[in-house]
């Protein structure tokens, strides 16, 4: 299913990228594919999350697709359009083709198994939700297509993601609508500056609380502090996943 259809837009000029699998930053960060700016901050096409699978059971949300998953997706999305596939196809395999790809996403699969979230699923581990149960998983990020702060990854730091209209109307709105298509999926929102605009949104009535795994670290290997959050909040996400599995 798709959210919108900015692909249509935007094909020109995914088809017009070079066929090389490591296009460069500048390659990937065209003028063609800019959807927006404001001041320092760019947000750039990218097909991938404009798909949503409304069956999933568990969503993942990061901050923002950095250019690595971007550059993934317009690849992925290239080789679908050239093959004549219908929009929907398009960006579901761009999709399946970006998601926490690399160490990130061996890291992810680390935690989620060590929380037994796979037995709550029946799979075998939750690494298959990449694999052969990918109907189970879907990903997003607060902000939909990929937001960079003076050409780099934006963080959700400078500025503040909540404390810039420009960033905090596209999250929020964006991310409300989404979320309320799978009323019974598991929610993990990775790392705290996540974590606190989906807590923002609970407390505006957003439901789905009971299902957010609150303390899930963002799975970066940037991110020195994950292990020690994640033993700090691990029987607490352990406890909610048991409760939703009726045990």
């Amino acid at each position: 299913m798709l959210l919108s259809n900015h692909l249509s837009k935007y094909k020109p000029a995914i088809l017009g990228l070079p066929d090389d699998t490591m296009l460069s930053k500048e390659e990937v960060l065209s003028s063609d594919l800019l959807m927006e700016c404001s001041g320092l901050l760019e947000m750039y096409y990218a097909p991938h999350n404009e798909y949503v699978n409304p069956a999933a059971r568990v969503v993942i949300i990061g901050i923002t697709p950095g250019w690595t998953q971007m550059r993934i997706a317009l690849l992925a999305a290239k080789a679908a359009l050239t093959a004549n596939l219908s929009d929907e196809a398009v960006c579901r395999q761009a999709k399946e083709a970006a998601r926490f790809a690399g160490t990130m996403r061996t890291h992810l699969i680390d935690m989620l198994d060590t929380l037994e979230l796979h037995r709550y699923l029946g799979i075998r581990s939750c690494g298959d939700l990449f694999q052969e149960h990918s109907e189970l998983l879907h990903t997003t990020s607060l902000l939909r297509f990929p937001v960079f702060a003076a050409g780099d990854n934006y963080n959700g730091t400078h500025p503040g993601l909540l404390t810039n209209p420009f960033l905090d109307q596209s999250a929020l709105q964006l991310l409300q609508v989404e979320l309320a298509l799978m009323k019974q999926a598991v929610i993990i929102p990775l790392g705290t500056k996540v974590e606190r605009v989906l807590q923002l949104l609970v407390q505006e009535g957003m439901p789905g609380a009971e299902r957010c795994l609150w303390g899930f670290p963002h799975p970066s290997g940037a991110n020195g502090h994950r292990h020690k959050q994640f033993v700090s909040h691990q029987e607490s996400m352990r406890n909610k996943i048991r409760v939703l599995a009726g045990e």
